[in-house]
Parts: C-alpha cells; sequence; structure tokens
C-alpha cells in the first residue's frame, strides 16, 4: 500500500525551504519565488474539472507531481544576462524525485510502487514539453515516443501530463498565460488526432514501433518487414538487483558479455580508466554479432547514453535489442551488494541513483522492468 497522505503531507517540506530561495524569471513567473509558484499550481490543479473527474489514484499522482514538478530549479537556476534561467530542471528535477521517493517512501521493489514512482517521473520530465509542442519540429514523434511509457506505466499519458501543464500556467502570472494555455489544449489535438492521447499509439508489430519511434523515415501506420535475425538482450539496473542470478535462471545457456568479468581477467579496476574493458566488451560483440549469435550484455546501464551507444550498434547489425531491467527494494539493494565478493560503496550505488534513468518503452524493441 502507498502512504499517500505521508507523501502529499511532507514531501514539500524537505524542498520548501529551498524552493523558496530559488527566484524565477519575472517575465514568465511575477508571483516570485518557486514556492509561492507551486503552491499556486496546486490550487489551480485542484480546481480544475479534469483533475475532479479523476480516480483516487491518478488524482494522488497528479498532486505529488504538481508538488515537485519544479523541484527541479533549485540546483539548476543560474541569474545570466540579467534575468533568471533554469536549464534542465525538468529533467534534474525527475532524477530528484525517483531518488527521493524510491528511498525515503519506499516505492520501489514492488510493480506497483514501481509503476506509480515512474508515473510521478514521467510527468515532472515531460511537463515542459505541452506548451511547446506545436512548435517542435517533431511534435508528432516525441508525444508518440512520451505516450510510449503507458505501455511499462499505465497511470501515465498524455491527457494528464496536459492537466498537470494546464495547472502550472494557472499557476503563474504572466501577461502570455492564455496564449500557453491555448497551445496546450493544441497539443492535446495533436496528440488525440495521432491516436495516443490516452495511450500508446497501436502499432501493427513491435518492429514497425521500434522503427517509428527510433525517428526512422515510416508511416505509424505500416506493418514494415522484420529484418532483424535474432535477439541481444540488455541489461540495466543498479548494482545488487540480481543481474547475475536472473541471467543464470533464465537465459543460462546464452553467451555473456560481462564487464566485471572482463575487469577480473584483465586486472582492471573499477577505479581505473574503464576505456579498455569498454573496447574488449565491443570487439566481442561485434564477433557475436557478425556471427549472427544472440548474446546478454551485462552491465548496470543506468543512464540512456550508456544504453544509446550499444543499441544503435546491436541495431547496426541488425539485432533485436531487449533490455531487461531489474529492480529491488532499497534495503535489500544493500544487502545483496555488500554480500559480493567485489561490492560496491553505498556511497556509488546513492550517486547512481541519483543519475539513474530506467528505460523507456521507445529505447529499444523490447523493454522490459521486473522486480527481483
Amino acid at each position: 500500500m502507498i502512504d499517500w497522505n505521508n507523501i502529499e503531507s511532507t514531501v514539500l517540506d524537505l524542498f520548501a525551504e529551498g524552493l523558496r530561495q530559488t527566484q524565477q524569471s519575472p517575465v514568465y513567473h511575477a508571483e516570485g519565488d518557486v514556492l509561492r509558484h507551486t503552491m499556486m499550481v496546486i490550487e489551480a490543479l485542484k480546481s480544475l474539472p479534469e483533475y475532479q473527474e479523476l480516480n483516487e489514484r491518478h488524482q494522488h499522482i497528479l498532486y505529488v507531481a504538481a508538488l515537485l514538478h519544479d523541484i527541479g530549479k533549485i540546483p539548476t537556476t543560474v541569474f545570466e544576462s540579467g534575468d533568471w534561467h533554469t536549464p534542465h530542471h525538468a529533467p534534474t528535477g525527475s532524477r530528484m524525485v525517483r531518488k527521493l521517493l524510491w528511498k525515503e517512501y519506499g516505492l520501489c521493489g514492488k510493480q506497483e510502487l514501481m509503476e506509480v514512482r515512474e508515473a510521478i517521473c514521467l510527468l515532472i520530465r515531460y511537463h515542459s514539453f505541452p506548451p511547446v509542442a506545436i512548435e517542435h519540429l517533431n511534435a508528432r514523434l516525441r508525444l508518440h515516443r512520451m505516450a510510449a511509457n503507458s505501455l511499462l506505466v499505465p497511470d501515465f499519458s498524455i491527457k494528464m501530463l496536459c492537466i498537470l501543464c494546464k495547472a502550472d500556467m494557472l499557476g503563474r502570472q504572466c501577461s502570455d498565460q492564455q496564449e500557453l494555455l491555448d497551445k496546450i489544449a493544441l497539443c492535446e489535438e495533436l496528440a488525440k488526432e495521432e491516436g495516443c492521447l490516452d495511450a500508446c499509439y497501436p502499432f501493427s508489430s513491435l518492429h514497425t514501433r521500434r522503427a517509428f519511434l527510433s525517428g526512422r523515415d515510416v508511416w505509424k501506420e505500416q506493418n514494415l518487414y522484420d529484418d532483424t535475425w535474432g535477439e541481444v538482450i540488455m541489461m540495466s539496473g543498479l548494482p545488487g538487483t540480481g543481474k547475475d542470478f536472473w541471467i543464470e535462471k533464465n537465459i543460462p545457456n546464452l553467451p555473456m558479455i560481462s564487464l566485471d568479468e572482463i575487469r577480473k581477467a584483465h586486472k582492471i579496476l573499477p577505479t581505473d580508466e574503464q576505456g579498455r574493458v569498454a573496447n574488449i566488451a565491443r570487439d566481442l560483440a561485434k564477433e557475436y554479432l557478425r556471427k549472427h549469435q544472440s548474446f546478454v550484455w551485462n552491465a548496470t546501464n543506468f543512464t540512456s547514453q550508456m544504453r544509446e551507444s550499444l543499441i544503435n550498434l546491436f541495431e547496426t547489425y541488425h539485432a533485436h535489442v531487449h533490455i531487461v531491467y531489474l529492480e529491488t527494494d532499497w534495503q535489500t539493494l544493500l544487502e545483496r551488494n555488500q554480500s559480493r565478493e567485489d561490492a560496491v560503496p553505498q556511497s556509488a550505488i546513492e550517486k547512481m541513483l541519483g543519475k539513474l534513468v530506467i528505460p523507456k518503452v521507445f529505447e529499444a524493441r523490447t523493454v522490459e522492468w521486473l522486480c527481483t
């Protein structure tokens, strides 16, 4: 069970002082600091008919997302060229919220808890997009990528995102408020037109979905010929989530490329330069790919940047990439890690958690989230 009352009554307290001290551009936020803006957003959200019509679970998710939607401004706000700016505050805030809900409120290690946490994180991650969607060159693709998240996070949708954004606009004082509200409405209409307002568009196949969401010049209505020859499994997850055990239990006969094993074999410490480890692993992967041999790539792969370059390599050889993300609760993770011969320092794991970006549906042909 999720203790919503505890989260909603205490979560803002952790950031209230930081939000109060974080200033905003008077052009877009004449109301003042971020705490003032946040409280106005909450009031606006509660007054929206769209919010009042939601079920209780979705109301809780939106409420917490609204409480925390701008905490990323605390570390990112800078004063430049005579005004306040907040570059990348949405993705920064999303990562901060994931770590908070994971560690402090226990939203981890079970499917329902993970889905709720990630719904909140996705709303925060994307909350800046709807007001600029119609001006974006790849608006349709971006919307489809966002909507695809609903396959793993059923509580997230473009419709939910637009409700949060509408409250965000109503909770500020600016001269172009109505213009921004109109743009959000246009974003919602565009998503409806594209068939992805409430859920992922029903692509004809996994192969077509991957081709479209990866940005290839194809129509979403097509049924593309599948030219992949087999599957490459990419593991993802923090140390201690049980990647080795999962591999041994589910795919024991597949060749495995393990960065940990390469380090051991070549006596390379985790604190040493890792370029050689990566080169050895990639060369081995290319050998398998040239032979059309399926294999598993076993590493943490805890950021999208880490995964992207590898996926590009695997798909260049026409492999079907299947990401398996594993998660467990915080205490179990720490206990498992400590029992390992090569335990990772807890400080390092906490740093990884702060940078963790869970694999999204659009990153590969298939993406699976599992709790261990």
